[in-house]
């Protein structure tokens, strides 16, 4: 347990030249730059283009592909990755030598996906295969692109700074064989020496579970993790372009925000469900099972600590972290449902069915209320669905917002009393609060358009003004 296992971001990952200054090199030399395994993801903007805009919904590659049976729009989709890729490697070497092996790589990599994409098309012009039951094995093929070109752009910057770099390509390209995400990385990692070697891996990993399958896009940290954990990493370190702080700075102001400094994983439990993830939970329990301590930092700050992730209680009770998130409440209200079982479990089950993630839900005699991260468009399907099911039943969904104070022990605090004070002192309502047993998280439902200045309210309440209080004592 001599090295580390760190990820760094696709945001981060374009600025990735300044890093090997910094973060890869710094003031290490000989043996002091080893001992480190680096994880990377795609250069920013890049796995939208190949797969679909996160926030826009703006069709890559995979969407228009999906979409057309014989149309050219994938192919001209995937002429302009072949652009980006090139501009960003183009933006981080140096060497006119490097640039030219980039490029190659990168015109190889699409010219193959390219015919592997056609071959598939005519494949499944013939009636006895379906374009839909491979389409999963396609946008994998696509993802992995992005992660093999920054790493290979990543090993050749190195190397002509004078580090022994290394590429790990677990993304499966052109290899033959089923193998299990776990044999994927041993298989990977077997001749390689973190002592004397640096290893740039890549954050997708072609597998038989299929990561994408259960993880879409958050399969780089799943990747992450399980490596940690099979190599026995001392510390697994992520990267980001900023410090896990106690709120975000664009709602409360740079200077009222603290580093969180340490905290466990139950908090990052919480983040994760109010879609503010540290880590993804599927990898959070992979390095938790492993005993593996998780260290996130800001990636242009290599000098500072950031923020260390473990199973370690509070030494007290205090509030860490006040963030927020727009929902959708589902209401269910049904006359009948006093005394009957089995109302919760149908609507889990159409919620499971149209894939919509629940982060709170409160009940009472009559009514079950479900506060969902999802789309109108999505609701609508759920609510038909609903009242196909239940045709006697009042169900309705109306937007709204959740804000979160969280922290890892939050006993004694009266959390609920004072933020319920806060937000009514900054001339503002709530619709309901909730609070559970475990006492990690106190939940605050609202109308949407006072969410940011709750969560300003809500952290000049319990940090900044704590923060106050501490220096002035």
């Amino acid at each position: 347990m001599t090295h580390t296992v760190e990820k760094i971001g696709g945001t981060s990952m374009s600025r990735v030249h300044d890093l090997r200054d910094t973060l890869f090199i710094g003031g290490r030399k000989g043996a002091d730059l080893y001992g480190r395994i680096f994880v990377v993801s795609a250069f920013g903007g890049i796995t939208n283009l190949l797969l679909e805009h996160k926030k826009s919904g703006e069709p890559g590659v995979y969407a228009q592909f999906a979409n057309s049976d014989t149309g050219p729009g994938w192919q001209e989709a995937l002429d302009r990755v072949a652009d980006a890729m090139i501009a960003a490697h183009e933006e981080v070497l140096d060497h006119p030598a490097d640039i030219e092996r980039a490029t190659d790589f990168v015109r190889g990599r699409v010219s193959d996906a390219r015919n592997a994409l056609i071959d598939l098309q005519r494949i499944c012009a013939y009636g006895h295969f379906r374009l839909a039951s491979h389409m999963l094995q396609v946008r994998e093929l696509l993802s992995g692109m992005g992660e093999a070109h920054s790493a290979f752009t990543t090993v050749l910057m190195l190397q002509r700074a004078g580090v022994n770099a290394r590429l790990v390509d677990l993304s499966g390209w052109r290899d033959e064989g089923d193998v299990t995400l776990e044999e994927r990385i041993e298989t990977a990692m077997a001749r390689v020496d973190p002592a004397s070697e640096m290893p740039i891996v890549t954050g997708y990993a072609q597998c038989a579970e299929g990561l994408m399958k259960e993880f879409d896009r958050g399969y780089s940290e799943v990747t992450f993790s399980k490596l940690a954990a099979l190599t026995g990493a001392r510390e697994a370190i992520i990267h980001k372009e900023f410090h896990l702080s106690s709120a975000d700075p664009n709602l409360v102001g740079q200077e009222a925000v603290r580093k969180l400094g340490r905290t466990n994983y139950d908090v990052a439990d919480q983040l994760s469900n109010m879609g503010m993830e540290a880590i993804h939970p599927k990898a959070a329990k992979t390095l938790r099972q492993a005993e593996v301590p998780l260290r996130v930092t800001n990636a242009f700050e290599p000098e500072d600590p950031g923020t260390l992730i473990d199973d370690q209680p509070a030494e007290s009770p205090a509030v860490e972290i006040v963030t927020g998130l727009d929902i959708i409440a589902l209401e269910v209200f049904e006359q009948d449902m006093v005394g009957v079982k089995g109302y919760d479990a149908a609507i889990l089950d159409v919620l499971k069915r149209h894939d919509v993630r629940i982060v709170s839900k409160v009940s009472n005699a009559n009514t079950i209320t479900h506060y969902l991260d999802t789309s109108l468009k999505i609701m609508r399907r759920v609510e038909k669905d609903l009242n196909d099911l239940y045709p006697a039943a009042e169900v309705k969904s109306r937007t709204l917002a959740l804000a979160s104070v969280i922290g890892r022990d939050l006993s004694g605090l009266s959390v609920l009393t004072r933020g319920l004070c806060a937000i009514a002192d900054a001339g503002m309502e709530t619709i309901g609060a909730t609070q559970g047993p475990r006492n990690v998280d106190v939940q605050f439902v609202m109308e949407r358009d006072i969410l940011k200045p709750a969560i300003k309210a809500l952290h000049g309440a319990f940090i900044d003004g704590e923060a106050r209080l501490k220096s002035v004592a």
